[in-house]
């Protein structure tokens, strides 16, 4: 018994399960990023870029007979590849996410920032030594 109720007690400590809640709302999080990435960022790069590029679909061919501008998935079957598009998207998705956790934390900073603490009262015989100076100088 009491090694499962230290591992209850491990369980519900605040940190693992502010763990568990943070890794369920990263994940969340990890898609409303590609999504912001796929749906949103891409199309405005493909506008200035004035062309239909498409960063997942671009890769090199390593080996194997694989028909030029073949899917990525039918390139993969055909040959080897070194698929540099599908990291290019993960990195911008990556640049995407640490800039706005970047924000998120600088925010919650902020509105944590607490007002410095009032100074502590001094001793009483500090406060009657000053009684007895200020009484001196009257």
């Amino acid at each position: 018994m009491g090694m499962m109720q230290e591992f209850r007690e491990f369980a519900l400590k605040g940190n693992v399960m502010d763990l568990a809640v943070g890794v369920i709302i990263g994940g969340a999080f990890g898609k409303i990023v590609d999504s912001l990435v796929r749906d949103v960022i891409m199309p405005l790069v493909n506008f200035i870029a004035g062309g239909q590029i498409d960063f997942s679909n671009k890769y090199w061919v390593l080996s194997g007979a694989v028909a030029p501008g073949a899917p990525l998935a039918e390139a993969q079957k055909a040959g080897t590849v070194f698929a540099w598009g599908s990291f290019v998207t993960v990195a911008i998705n990556f640049v995407i996410l640490a800039f706005i956790i970047f924000w998120m934390v600088k925010s919650m900073n902020r509105i944590k920032r607490e007002a410095p603490p009032a100074p502590a009262a001094p001793p009483e015989d500090v406060v009657l030594l000053r009684e007895i100076r200020d009484a001196l100088k009257r």
